[in-house]
């Protein structure tokens, strides 16, 4: 058999249409595009691009990753050789070098392995049963008048949103519901607290936050059943879980999701200085309306008044002229006298408001006091003689002792 015969009888590919071959091939594979691999980095290379190349291996094999810029921005911890962590991606070929290699998509330490693990697949599993659905998503109220804060009572996400709330609108009241945001039996405390929310009178909106915190200590936002209360919640609700750069479940399930609390209180709220400049602006356009329609509807009379069937009754036409000049001089002084009884009416609105608000109930004179370990102190039966306890007043705290204790007796006298 001569050359020409072989070639007519063997198909000769390109080494490019061999490698597409096997690309399709590989890529085409179900199994390889969403797979889970653990193992241990090594010739970890960060390239100034920004994409990270490197290798995973175990005992007896090794397989070639690519991790790029987009994806591991969002990475929560610096790869280094020798680290055992877990990856997450499909296995593609890359064509010029015709190899096979990971592009990875997420990558976490192999100690947070299971929770990560747990977590992409609760993930998974509410978004395809609807409970991240944009259109089930409410909208926050433009202007609210009482917010739920479900949070812990001593951590600083409390004190920033109270903080943020009385700056940007005083007038707000607030109604903190105290939970635990860590540990065993976080999530059901979570669950507990939007139990009572909902069931609070005129709550027009709900924020959940903690600081930040490691995956574990994230945990509780991360479980079903709190995902499951703030997807049911009849009552808007802003997710405001750790550091900008921390995700969880609740963030998702949430009807808006803010980086941090301080950014979820000024979310919640307008800021009552644009509220008032609004007013005058909307206030500067209606006069100026009302000007200009005035103007026109004088320009149509002293036409109309110049056609010939108005020209005979020129002293009709006087009198009337007269009235309306009147009634062009009084319209815009009685337009600004209603303008301002509604700002006077509006202002009265904002004070009645403010009065309601827990920081007016503390500076007409009330504090409430907490034990040395910081938590609130509501009956005479919580304290004992010689304890010690703490007074906070709207402008500070003061340290005390009890030295004798009192029981009044409701209903008696």
């Amino acid at each position: 058999m001569n050359n020409n015969q072989m070639q007519k009888d063997i198909l000769i590919l390109k080494v490019s249409e061999i490698n597409r071959y096997l690309k399709n091939l590989i890529q085409g594979d179900p199994r390889l595009r969403d797979v889970w691999i653990s193992g241990e980095l090594s010739n970890f290379k960060h390239h100034r691009s920004g994409h990270m190349y490197f290798t995973v291996k175990d005992a007896v094999s090794s397989l070639r990753c690519v991790f790029f810029r987009r994806e591991n921005s969002l990475c929560s911890f610096k790869p280094e050789d020798g680290m055992e962590v877990i990856l997450h991606g499909n296995i593609g070929v890359y064509e010029p070098d015709g190899v096979y290699q990971l592009y990875v998509a997420e990558m976490e330490p192999a100690g947070l392995g299971s929770l990560f693990i747990a977590f992409e697949k609760l993930k998974k599993r509410l978004a395809e049963e609807g409970l991240f659905r944009e259109d089930h998503k409410k909208e926050l109220p433009r202007i609210p008048k009482k917010i739920g804060v479900i949070t812990s009572p001593t951590g600083a996400a409390l004190q920033d949103i109270l903080a943020i709330l009385q700056k940007r609108l005083p007038t707000v009241g607030v109604v903190v519901v105290e939970s635990l945001v860590q540990g065993a039996g976080a999530a059901r405390d979570i669950v507990r607290a939007f139990d009572i929310l909902q069931k609070t009178k005129d709550i027009d909106l709900i924020i959940l936050a903690r600081g930040g915190g490691s995956l574990e200590d994230l945990w509780p936002f991360n479980e079903e059943i709190v995902a499951r209360a703030i997807y049911s919640s009849g009552i808007p609700v802003i997710s405001a879980v750790g550091h900008e750069t921390d995700f969880t479940i609740s963030d998702f399930a949430a009807d808006f999701r803010a980086p941090t609390p301080t950014a979820a209180a000024t979310a919640a709220v307008p800021d009552r200085r644009e509220l008032l400049e609004s007013l005058d602006n909307l206030r500067d356009r209606a006069l100026i309306t009302l000007q200009r329609r005035l103007q026109q509807e004088k320009q149509l009379l002293d036409y109309t008044v110049g056609e010939r069937f108005f020209r005979i009754p020129v002293e009709r036409l006087r009198i009337s002229r007269e009235k309306l000049g009147q009634f062009i001089e009084k319209l815009p002084k009685e337009m600004i006298r209603l303008l301002q009884i509604k700002g006077m009416q509006l202002s009265n609105l904002l004070d009645k408001l403010e009065s309601y608000s827990p920081f007016g109930v503390m500076d007409r004179g009330y504090s409430f006091c907490r034990d040395e370990k910081g938590k609130i102190i509501r009956s005479v039966h919580e304290l004992e003689i010689g304890e010690l306890i703490q007074l906070t007043f709207r402008d500070g705290r003061a340290e005390c002792r009890t030295e004798k204790i009192e029981e009044e007796v409701l209903g008696e006298g």
